[in-house]
C-alpha cells in the first residue's frame, strides 16, 4: 500500500501516478544512510556535499532542490529559510519503514514546493518489543552507533531510536557529525488512532568549498513535534511544530569576518475529511494552515502565513479503472493566491496491462534566502515572483505475473518564473532571478524481476532534456545542473544466510562527463549477532555532485548489529 500521491492508501499497482516505494525495514543492514536508499531511484537527483546526506540537495525530474517537497509521516519538512535544509530529516534510519517517491507535481495534495515531486519518509511501528544495538567503523574516521528500543502492547506501541555518525573527513575541513534521536508513539482510543512523533537532529560539518572558494563551517539543528488524531473513521486532525537553526561561518579559521545565525520556526495544521459516495466513489476535502517565521542576522526578521482549502473526487474499481479530479486554493500574503488543479486516470486494459495519465498545476513560493540573502558571492531579490508550472505524464505498466513488472513513463513540465541564481562572468556574484520560461521533457523506464524467491534484479533509467528562454551571456547555477542520463542496476538477494546488494549507477549531467559508481553491501541475514560490510565507490571514481565540491573515493564501513531481544530481522 502507498499513501503518497493518493488521498487514502491504495495498492501500488492501483496508483494513477508514478510512485516508487523504497523499503527500509526489510533490508536494515544493506543501507547505512538515507542516501544509500535514495540512490536506488534514478529520477531522484541527490547532490551531496559529503556522505550521509550532509547539506544535500534533492530534486526530481530535473527540478531544483527547492521544487521537491519532503514529508515525514505527512508533515512538511521543507525549510522556509532555504531548500538546502530540506534533507535535514530529524529521525534516524532505524525509525523508518519505507520511503515513497511521487514523481511529478503534487501541489493539489500538498501545496507549495511540490513542483518536481514529493519524497515522503514513513516511520515504522514495532510489531513486538525489541532492543537492538549497532556499531560500525570505517575509513575517513567513520564511527557509527545506533540504538533501537521498541515496545508493543495491544493497541499501544512506542519506538525510541538514536543514531550518531561521525567522520574526521576524507580531506581537510570536510569532517561531520550527525546526531539524531526520535520517539514515535501510537495508540488507539475510542475516538480513534493517535500518533505522536518527537525528533531532534544536530549536524555540525566542515563546509570547505560548499558555497564557493571558502573554508566554511556550518551547524544546523532541527527540533520537530507532530501529532495526528483520528476522529472516527472519516476525520483526521494534525498539528506540527518545527524549529530549525543554522549557524554559518564563511571562514572557519576567521569567524569574525562573516558569520550568520538563522532561526526558523514553523507551525502547520490540517483538518481532513472524506465522505463515501456509493461503493466506489469518495469525496476528500479539508483545510490547512501554515506559519513560518525567521529571525536572522543576514535575512532579517520575517513572518509568512498561508492557508489552503482542497477537495478531490475519487472513483476506483480495483483492477478495472480509477479517476481522480482535485483542486486546491492556497492564499498567502496580502490577498495573493495560487490555484492548483489536477486530474489523473488509470485503466486496466487486461490483467497484465495498465495505462495511466495525469495533468497537474504546481507552484512554489520563494524561500527567505531567495528573497533576502546577501554575502560576498550571492545576493537574493525581494522582487521574485512565485514559481508556477504545469506537469503532464503518461505511463504504461506491465504485470505479466507476480515478481515481474515493467513500467514506461513519458513526462513534460512547463515552468514560468522559475527561480535560479545567475551571473554574467566568473568575477560576478550570483543573483536570484526569475527565468520566464523553462521546459523539461523526459522518459522513465523500469524493469523488476524476482529471479528466485529472495533474489531481485531491478533496472531503471531516466532521460531528461531541458530548454529555457535564451539568456545570452548568463551562467545558471542550479537549473541547468540536471542529469540528462541516469541509470541504476541493483541486484538484491538473500541466500545461505547472507543478504547482499550490488548497485551500479551511471550518471551524466548537462554539459559534463558521465561517471559510474559501484556500491556493495553484505550482511548476515539471520541470528541475533549480525555482522555487515558496506563498500561505496568501489571503483574509486573521482566525481563531483556539486560543481567544485569533490566527493570521497573508495570507502568501507564494517560493523555489527546485536538484537538483545525481539524478533530477529
Amino acid at each position: 500500500m502507498v499513501v503518497t500521491g493518493t488521498y487514502e492508501p491504495v495498492p501500488l499497482e492501483e496508483a494513477d501516478r508514478a510512485v516508487r516505494n523504497l523499503p527500509v525495514e526489510d533490508q536494515p543492514l544493506l543501507a547505512s544512510t538515507l542516501a544509500d536508499l535514495l540512490r536506488l531511484e534514478p529520477s531522484l537527483d541527490l547532490r551531496q556535499r559529503a556522505p550521509g546526506a550532509v547539506q544535500a540537495d534533492l530534486s526530481i525530474r530535473g527540478g531544483t532542490f527547492g521544487q521537491t517537497l519532503v514529508l515525514l509521516d505527512g508533515f512538511r519538512l521543507n525549510d522556509a529559510q532555504t531548500g538546502h535544509h530540506n534533507m535535514d530529516v530529524p529521525v534516524p534510519l532505524e525509525a523508518l519503514s519505507r520511503i515513497e517517491v511521487l514523481k511529478g507535481s503534487g501541489s493539489t495534495l500538498y501545496g507549495s514546493d511540490a513542483v518536481g515531486g514529493v519524497v515522503q519518509f514513513l516511520t515504522r511501528r514495532p510489531e513486538s518489543s525489541e532492543f537492538r544495538l549497532r556499531g560500525a567503523v570505517g575509513n575517513f574516521g567513520v564511527n557509527q552507533q545506533r540504538v533501537s528500543l521498541g515496545l508493543a502492547r495491544g493497541s499501544f506501541s512506542e519506538l525510541l531510536t538514536f543514531s550518531r555518525d561521525f567522520s574526521s573527513g576524507f580531506r581537510p575541513n570536510r569532517d561531520y557529525r550527525n546526531l539524531s534521536v526520535a520517539s514515535s508513539t501510537h495508540w488507539r482510543s475510542p475516538w480513534g488512532g493517535t500518533s505522536l512523533l518527537l525528533a531532534h537532529n544536530d549536524r555540525p560539518f566542515g563546509a570547505d568549498r560548499f558555497y564557493g572558494n571558502f573554508n566554511s563551517w556550518e551547524r544546523t539543528k532541527t527540533w520537530f513535534a507532530g501529532v495526528r488524531q483520528q476522529l472516527g473513521e472519516r476525520t483526521d486532525v494534525s498539528v506540527a511544530f518545527r524549529r530549525h537553526t543554522d549557524l554559518f561561518v564563511l571562514y572557519r579559521d576567521r569567524p569574525q569576518v562573516f558569520t550568520n545565525r538563522h532561526i526558523v520556526e514553523g507551525f502547520q495544521g490540517a483538518v481532513r475529511r472524506r465522505a463515501l459516495l456509493g461503493t466506489a466513489a469518495r469525496l476528500h476535502y479539508g483545510l490547512e494552515g501554515y506559519r513560518d517565521a525567521i529571525v536572522s542576522t543576514n535575512l532579517g526578521n520575517h513572518v509568512r502565513a498561508r492557508g489552503a482549502a482542497y477537495a478531490a473526487f475519487d472513483v476506483r474499481a480495483l483492477r478495472r479503472f480509477s479517476f481522480t479530479l482535485g483542486a486546491r486554493e492556497e492564499v498567502y500574503g496580502a490577498g495573493h493566491g495560487a490555484f492548483a488543479p489536477s486530474a489523473s486516470f488509470g485503466a486496466w486494459l487486461s490483467a497484465r496491462w495498465k495505462v495511466r495519465a495525469s495533468a497537474a498545476r504546481a507552484f512554489r513560493l520563494p524561500s527567505f534566502t531567495d528573497l533576502y540573502y546577501h554575502d560576498p558571492a550571492n545576493r537574493g531579490s525581494p522582487d521574485l515572483r512565485p514559481e508556477r508550472a504545469w506537469s503532464y505524464d503518461a505511463g504504461l505498466d506491465w504485470h505479466p505475473r507476480e515478481g515481474l513488472r515493467a513500467e514506461l513513463t513519458v513526462f513534460h513540465r512547463r515552468e514560468r518564473d522559475g527561480i535560479d541564481y545567475v551571473r554574467r562572468s566568473p568575477n560576478d556574484i550570483w543573483r536570484a532571478t526569475n527565468i520566464h520560461r523553462l521546459r523539461f521533457t523526459g522518459v522513465e523506464a523500469a524493469f523488476t524481476a524476482r529471479l528466485r524467491r529472495r533474489h531481485e534484479l531491478d533496472f531503471r533509467y531516466t532521460g531528461l532534456k531541458g530548454a529555457r528562454t535564451p539568456l545570452p551571456g548568463v551562467q545558471s547555477r542550479y537549473v541547468f545542473n540536471y542529469p540528462v542520463h541516469s541509470g541504476v542496476v541493483a541486484l538484491t538477494g538473500i541466500g545461505r544466510g547472507i543478504a547482499a546488494r550490488l548497485r551500479v549507477g551511471v550518471l551524466q549531467r548537462y554539459a559534463r562527463d558521465p561517471y559510474a559508481l559501484v556500491d556493495l553491501s553484505l550482511a548476515r541475514a539471520t541470528g541475533r549477532l549480525r555482522p555487515f560490510l558496506q563498500l561505496t565507490n568501489v571503483g574509486n571514481t573521482a566525481y563531483e555532485e556539486i560543481a567544485g565540491v569533490p566527493m570521497p573515493g573508495r570507502a568501507i564501513v564494517a560493523g555489527l548489529e546485536w538484537t538483545l531481544f525481539g524478533r530477529s530481522r
